[in-house]
């Protein structure tokens, strides 16, 4: 398969409505949503159509059993993963294409041992942990993915 230049990837996703948005970004944007399992929720397609999600088919999809399998079947070269215990900030990262950006699940984020094999490539979004937890998972994969459209300029691509 073909590497589109963006890729989101999502680590074991339990709130549908913020997947359902991440893939309306992916519609939106022509940008590869990666789905690492188990998820939370069904995507089967009585599911998605009850959820309304009209746009679905116009996604590319790709689902993995789990992280190895992800890595293996991708082999990606460039991976950012975000965190709110990172110490980088997202706008201070260069994006190639391909690139991956990998954001864990809205109640766990990444297991340690991602974040232990990974700890150069890890980005926050900065926002005062002080007063929220975090932001939205759908927010933050926004931002992001925006940030590396506008770093590639390729903006005048999505019409």
């Amino acid at each position: 398969m073909e590497k589109n230049r963006i890729n989101i990837v999502l680590y074991q996703p339990v709130i549908p409505q913020n997947t359902g948005s991440i893939a309306r970004l992916c519609a939106c944007t022509g940008v590869t949503l990666h789905l690492i399992h188990p998820l939370g929720f069904k995507v089967d397609e009585a599911s998605v159509r009850r959820a309304g999600l009209d746009y679905w088919p116009h996604v590319d999809i790709r689902n993995h059993d789990c992280w190895d399998n992800f890595i293996a079947t991708e082999s990606p070269n460039h991976l950012t993963l975000y965190t709110k215990f990172a110490t980088q900030i997202y706008t201070d990262c260069s994006y190639p294409s391909p690139t991956y950006l990998v954001f864990g699940s809205e109640t766990k984020g990444l297991p340690p041992e991602i974040h232990q094999a990974y700890a150069s490539q890890l980005y926050k979004i900065p926002m005062r942990t002080s007063i929220v937890r975090s932001l939205n998972l759908a927010q933050s994969v926004a931002i992001v993915t925006y940030e590396v459209i506008r770093q590639q300029q390729l903006g005048h691509l999505i019409t």
